[in-house]
């Protein structure tokens, strides 16, 4: 009887440890990214480099594309470990829901790296409008407003050059996506659109638009490859959830600054690499001229 029981306790024993280890491994790891082309370019761009994680890290990382009103509730919900999305977020929302950034993207044009990114003030080229003080009871077409390179670099421009769009223009609405803002000032539904720099490029590259169809406003003249309005802020960083283990995190950071810009994961999202994380000061100082913090 003894050595029955016995038995019965180690099979018994042996059985919750084998699902606790099969529960654990099984445990996805939710790798949370703003989908600001939607949900189908995002799993074109970043696919890639989620399998590349999960690969390294002998565990499925799960990509989870994000609209812009979507990043908040995820983050408050904790439905995801990690969060790739613009600038802004992580700035507004670091402290509040206890991002850490463990890496920052490096953009790239052609094989030029590129640590920085800046909003794009355009129109059609047949439009009337020649400045930013033109804006002023035009139509106005944004992203999001919560969208920091489709949206707020260029409200802190125009703020400070005297134009409030809330206030001066006809309308300051929201196109959804960088595409639809450039598509609606293609097709006449807006006067002027703002999208992050590098959209028009890319969506020349792919065939839907031609650069000469457009002209912008307040274009910058500097060594920056893409063409663009305002200043220049820090990329997208790559931050952890407050309930991420940090341990888990700094594996998941290492993985991304070994990537060379060769490997398919970085061909499909055009980043030329990671690198350790920036300061991210001038976009809280952004976000706090235009009334966001």
């Amino acid at each position: 009887m003894r050595k029955r029981t016995v038995i019965t306790f180690v099979v018994t024993i042996a059985f919750l440890l084998t699902g606790l280890a099969s529960a654990y491994a099984q445990q996805d790891i939710r790798f949370g990214v703003l989908a600001k082309r939607g949900v189908a370019k995002a799993q074109e761009k970043w696919g890639p480099t989620a399998d590349y994680l999960g690969k390294r890290l002998k565990t499925r990382c799960v990509l989870v594309p994000l609209k812009f009103v979507e990043i908040e509730p995820a983050l408050k919900n904790k439905e995801i470990d990690f969060l790739l999305a613009n600038s802004a977020f992580y700035a507004r929302f670091k402290d509040q829901y206890g991002l850490t950034a463990i890496s920052t993207m490096i953009n790239r044009k052609k094989d030029i790296a590129l640590k920085e990114f800046g909003g794009v003030l355009f129109v059609r080229n047949d439009s009337s409008v020649k400045s930013i003080q033109d804006i002023k009871g035009k139509k106005l077409m944004c992203v999001k407003y919560s969208s920091f390179g489709g949206a707020q670099m260029a409200w802190r421009l125009l703020l400070e050059q005297g134009v409030n769009p809330k206030k001066d223009c006809s309308t300051f609405v929201q196109g959804g996506t960088h595409d639809k803002v450039v598509l609606a000032i293609k097709q006449g539904m807006a006067d002027v659109g703002t999208v992050r720099s590098d959209t028009l490029e890319r969506m020349e590259s792919e065939g839907i638009i031609r650069m000469q169809d457009f002209r912008i406003i307040n274009k910058m003249e500097d060594s920056y490859p893409f063409v663009h309005s305002t200043r220049l802020y820090p990329e997208w960083p790559f931050a952890a959830c407050a309930t991420t283990d940090p341990k888990l995190a700094k594996k998941v950071a290492k993985y991304l600054m070994l990537l060379n810009f060769t490997h398919e994961a970085m061909a499909a999202s055009k980043v030329y690499k990671w690198t350790y994380p920036s300061n991210y000061a001038d976009v809280t100082e952004c976000l706090r001229v235009i009334g966001m913090l």
